[in-house]
């Protein structure tokens, strides 16, 4: 699954630097986010591998505090990535004419920037926290990766305490505001579509974010499953989040999407 997800998002990557035909800002946000899977799932997994026949779980606290914060700045940058993603859906659908103006070079470029250093922010916030609290150094989590919500756990002996942290840090800076931007995207582009008069138009429209749409379902629904739920049972859904949506994301946006299976095939026959 770990091969996988790597040479399927580097394959994206590839393919979308390598075809001019994909210079386009909607694909330069996907390679950006199947680079941010690349870090994101090679947080976890390789530790994870080395793990499974040390039968191993034991992470420093000097590791703890590396791994959390790469696997929140990759984690980060996905969530922000999709809602500039969002974004860019609802400029192609509601300002068709005005896309390439609007979405031009100079501010794709700076969507990105802003999105890793809230990124680097939110990862900083949580280091913060967690830096307080030294008492834990030789406690051992019961998982494969630093996850911050357990982290939580073993630093707020209060259940008040646990709750508001949780729902600030995690549900109001890391869902709420992109969550927002995404949202209100898909509103303003439900309401442009219902107003196209021809079927095939509004199946054309709704199919562009056909893409997006579905990975935003995977990462936020194991995401909040991750987030929201009691650290017994956390174990599936963080393989799910930080394992299975980078692998298939590559498979979602390339099997979905007329354009990059062309590229795929044109950089299939090129390598032949």
């Amino acid at each position: 699954m770990y091969l996988v997800a790597v040479l399927g998002n580097l394959l994206i990557i590839v393919a979308i630097i390598s075809d001019s035909h994909l210079h386009t800002p909607m694909y330069f946000f996907l390679s950006n986010l199947s680079l941010a899977d690349i870090g994101f799932i090679s947080t976890t997994v390789p530790k994870m591998i080395l793990d499974i026949p040390l039968q191993s779980k034991i992470i420093s606290f000097k590791s703890c505090l590396t791994q959390m914060s790469l696997f929140l700045i990759f984690g980060c940058m996905d969530d922000m990535l999709l809602t500039v993603m969002a974004y860019d859906r609802f400029v192609a659908i509601c300002h068709p004419l005005q896309y390439h103006v609007i979405m031009n070079p100079r501010l794709c470029v700076f969507l990105v920037m802003v999105s890793l250093l809230f990124s680097l922010l939110e990862s900083q916030l949580h280091n913060m926290i967690v830096l307080h609290f030294k008492y834990f150094e030789d406690s051992n989590i019961s998982n494969f990766f630093c996850e911050p919500s357990q982290l939580l756990y073993l630093i707020c002996s209060n259940n008040f305490t646990k709750n508001i942290v949780t729902y600030f840090v995690s549900g109001v800076i890391y869902g709420f505001l992109p969550l927002s931007g995404i949202f209100f995207s898909y509103y303003k582009i439900v309401c442009a579509v219902l107003r196209i008069s021809s079927s095939s138009g509004k199946y054309k429209a709704f199919s562009t974010c056909g893409s997006h749409f579905s990975v935003f379902c995977l990462f936020y629904g194991t995401a909040f499953g991750v987030y929201f739920t009691s650290p017994k049972k956390i174990s599936v859904a963080s393989v799910m989040y930080t394992m299975v949506i980078p692998m298939l994301n590559p498979f979602i946006y390339s099997l979905r999407n007329q354009d990059m299976k062309h590229a795929l095939r044109r950089l299939q026959s090129r390598a032949m």
